[in-house]
């Protein structure tokens, strides 16, 4: 009789047991049903974020970046030689130092010394405090102290070419084509003859020389130049 009263008892105790739990489970869910919304718009973020870092990107070529005026190499006391087809020296740029920027291909260049040769042989001698070169050497900008001389030589026909000198703070010379042109005051000297202008244009193979402005010469008679020894004298024709 004992062993059958207390079958019933341990399956009430079971049963409430039961209850208790089940009641317990419901207010667990109560609880966390108030931080449902949270909790599942931080799965949202978790899984957006992983198909951010696992999805390949197809990105489109990055446009090219402008160079920028900054020096990429330089040079102290150099030379710097440029020859034609044939093997010929064209040029020759001695510096004391030297700048090249990419962005403008062009070499800066202090205390500079410039000597050009023509097809013909006659030689020209540039230079200046600072000097702007391009790349290939057959423009050049001459600021400080500017001097552009060609020697004194022959022409095609045998003539005296004078001495020919330009000074001034600013020079433009075109190399290959044998000009030069300023648009700041210059001082023409051509054997003992000289002339000042504000500004001119020199065209070796027309032989024309342009000032503008207010143009002053001073010209020496030939004999007083050739006592000074400044012009050649002319062989006598035969």
């Amino acid at each position: 009789m004992t062993s059958a009263s207390s079958i019933p008892s341990a399956g009430r105790d079971g049963v409430q047991q039961l209850k208790s739990a089940w009641r317990m489970l419901l207010r667990l869910w109560d609880s966390m049903a108030i931080y449902m919304p949270l909790l599942m718009m931080g799965a949202l973020a978790l899984g957006t974020y992983w198909l951010v870092h696992n999805t390949p990107i197809f990105s489109a070529p990055e446009a090219a970046t402008e160079a920028r005026h900054e020096v990429d190499y330089f040079m102290r006391k150099f030379t710097v030689k440029n020859f034609d087809e044939g093997g010929r020296l064209k040029s020759e740029i001695y510096g004391m130092e030297g700048r090249h920027f990419p962005d403008t291909d062009i070499l800066e260049i202090d205390q500079v010394r410039i000597r050009s040769t023509n097809p013909e042989g006659h030689v020209t001698v540039a230079t200046a405090n600072r000097a702007y070169v391009n790349s290939d050497g057959s423009e050049v900008q001459l600021t400080g102290n500017a001097r552009v001389v060609r020697e004194a030589s022959l022409d095609a026909s045998g003539k005296d070419r004078p001495r020919l000198e330009f000074r001034g703070d600013f020079l433009h010379a075109f190399l290959n084509e044998e000009r030069v042109t300023s648009h700041k005051p210059v001082v023409l000297i051509r054997g003992s003859d000289q002339f000042t202008g504000d500004s001119f244009a020199y065209d070796n193979l027309d032989q024309v020389a342009n000032l503008k402005g207010r143009v002053r010469g001073v010209l020496m008679p030939k004999s007083a130049a050739g006592a000074s020894g400044a012009l050649r004298p002319t062989p006598p024709a035969r």
